[in-house]
């Protein structure tokens, strides 16, 4: 049986643009890639978005990125905080890879 919703749970829900799931469900994307992106919705779920190192945009600061793979090896993942929104959730909005 499933739990009811939590009004303020410990993390906040993370989802996948379609973008990025396009990018996950993809054959050809190394294992180290696809892992580091799981890990990063770990992360951000757990932390509400506010990920060690991260960096928040300067006109919008709900847009985050932050380093993919050991001391950001594999590139950066962007994402949005809707903290307005009703249930409140985190977008990981785009992968931009070295």
């Amino acid at each position: 049986m499933s739990e009811p919703y939590d009004e303020d749970p410990q993390g906040l829900p993370c989802v996948l643009s379609k973008e990025v799931a396009e990018l996950l469900m993809d054959k050809a994307l190394p294992g180290e890639v696809f892992g580091a992106i799981v890990a990063a919705t770990v992360v951000i779920n757990q932390t509400r978005g506010e990920v060690p190192g991260s960096t928040a945009s300067a006109k919008w600061p709900q847009q985050r990125r932050m380093p993919l793979g050991a001391d950001g090896s594999l590139g950066i993942a962007e994402y949005v905080i809707v903290a307005d929104a009703d249930p409140r959730h985190i977008v990981l909005t785009r992968i931009q890879l070295y």
